[in-house]
């Protein structure tokens, strides 16, 4: 498909039971309108998961719009996507720098996983969903999604939450609230909503109550506002954001490698989710599309910027608008480029306060942590079965308490990575060991996928999770707007008007 696009019917918005398909486009002020709409999207979590994995967000945005464009490319304008930052990536960043690892170390190691992720697209590509399926069932799936999630927890409780315990409260109980009490688009924003709020009403507390006395990001005590307004006054209007040179580490590299899985899931969801609501056969582009993200990964990490991942929050807003036209994410991404070309504008994400990411992440991390029993529940697994409980409650206490087995002085595995290998090798292990009527249950439920499609049932991350603005945790936490339930089983092109997707991510 060329960069170009059929006029649809008189470019108005479409009746209902219609729809706009990928190689159509309304008008160009409506499109553009479209396009600000999954800028708005996407934009809570792609800059909030690169503050928690403390790169600069104004490049994870530019660098998101960029990486948009490469996914649109290879996926040959089939697949409207946009990719924002991936929160499954979340764990293994804070494990790099529990370990002494900088941004460099970062970066390099995220390079690695993309490139990893772009292989597993091309073994996708040839081979079809079987292989991945057979080595990934959902039942491990869902617990290496679960562990990465809930390895986060001492991030959430030890490192944001006591900078300003009060202001976290606030905030995470008016993400709550918003994802239920508002409709539609605002509710599928409610974490971006959230931040606002907290960001607000830090400036309130600085005017009202002064400075506040509690531990700062490095845990040491101290008094100071909530927020400072020096950097965002003395940053210029234009310029190009920072960039970081990628280091390699294979120690570094292994702690974030696990994520990998869960974003396969969600590239896969997130493709069978846009499939169903065109009611087109996408599975010759399902591996494009995982490939994509790892390559666009790749060169946005080359750089400094985030991880990537396709965003379900933009998936809900092609079903809420029933425009599934890759013009607009053209759109979008030319914004996200443009904006990451404000340094005032990146300055002002900075100083998001501490406490506000501890309201905003105790609900995220969360999120992504509960994808995984999500995945469990929508694939039956059966826990009753010594096959899936035996290794995998090993698997997720190791990710979830940071147990180390170290080799060497250089060499070690801790946490996310040290839990990944175990719940995959033990789980196959057991499966192995166990007598035939263990095996026998594992099809009965659907642990063990008899089809290509289960490892895309999930509606996954993380990341991702994931993310902010909307929809689930993925690589990014909270939950999946892009899901064919949650937004009423569109009919032809997105046909029937969506439901109010009630979850947030």
């Amino acid at each position: 498909m060329a960069l170009g696009w059929k006029l649809y019917g008189d470019g108005k918005t479409p009746p209902l039971g219609e729809a706009v398909a990928p190689d159509e486009r309304l008008t160009w002020p409506r499109t553009v309108g479209i396009g600000a709409q999954h800028v708005v999207a996407m934009f809570g979590a792609t800059f909030v998961f690169p503050l928690i994995m403390g790169l600069d967000p104004n490049l994870a945005i530019m660098m998101s719009g960029i990486a948009t464009i490469i996914f649109l490319l290879i996926v040959k304008n089939r697949v409207p996507s946009y990719l924002g930052t991936s929160a499954a990536f979340v764990g293994g960043v804070a494990a790099i720098r529990a370990n002494g690892g900088d941004s460099s170390d970062v970066v390099g190691a995220l390079l690695v996983a993309g490139a990893v992720l772009a292989l597993v697209g091309v073994i996708i590509h040839f081979s079809g969903l079987g292989l991945i399926n057979k080595v990934l069932p959902p039942a491990v799936t869902g617990a290496v999604v679960m562990l990465i999630g809930f390895n986060l927890a001492p991030v959430a409780a030890g490192i944001y939450w006591p900078q300003d315990q009060w202001v976290a409260l606030a905030t995470m109980t008016f993400v709550i609230v918003a994802s239920l009490a508002l409709r539609g688009f605002l509710a599928r924003i409610s974490i971006l909503l959230g931040l606002i709020f907290g960001y607000l009403l830090s400036v309130l507390l600085d005017v009202t109550a002064g400075p506040i006395t509690s531990p700062d990001g490095t845990g040491v005590e101290s008094t100071r506002d909530r927020i400072n307004f020096d950097s965002v006054a003395a940053a210029d209007w234009f310029g190009l954001p920072d960039f970081t040179g990628p280091s390699f580490s294979l120690n570094f590299s292994l702690l974030v490698i696990p994520a990998v899985i869960a974003l396969v899931a969600e590239n896969v969801g997130h493709v069978k989710a846009v499939a169903e609501m065109t009611k087109r056969d996408l599975d010759p582009y399902m591996g494009r599309a995982v490939g994509a993200d790892g390559f666009a990964t790749m060169v946005a990490t080359s750089v400094g910027g985030s991880p990537t991942t396709t965003y379900a929050e933009n998936i809900g807003v092609m079903a809420a608008t029933r425009v599934y036209s890759t013009a607009a994410y053209y759109v979008a991404a030319l914004v996200a480029i443009l904006l990451g070309l404000v340094p005032k504008f990146g300055a002002l994400i900075n100083i998001v306060p501490g406490g506000v990411l501890g309201g905003i992440t105790v609900v995220l991390y969360g999120m992504i942590g509960l994808l995984g029993a999500k995945i469990w529940k929508e694939n039956r697994v059966d826990f009753a079965n010594p096959i899936n409980l035996v290794p995998l409650a090993a698997g997720i206490i190791i990710g979830i308490g940071n147990v180390t087995l170290t080799f060497t002085e250089d060499f070690s595995l801790t946490g996310i990575a040290l839990g990944s290998i175990v719940a995959v090798a033990a789980w196959h292990l057991a499966r192995w060991l166990a007598p035939a009527d263990m095996k026998a249950a594992l099809l009965r439920e659907g642990s063990v996928p008899e089809s290509a499609s289960v490892l895309g049932h999930t509606g996954a991350p993380v990341g991702g999770t994931e993310g902010p603005a909307g929809g689930y945790a993925d690589e990014r936490g909270g939950t999946d707007p892009s899901s064919v339930d949650q937004v009423g089983r569109p009919g032809v092109l997105g046909g029937d008007t969506p439901g109010r997707d009630t979850n947030n991510r």
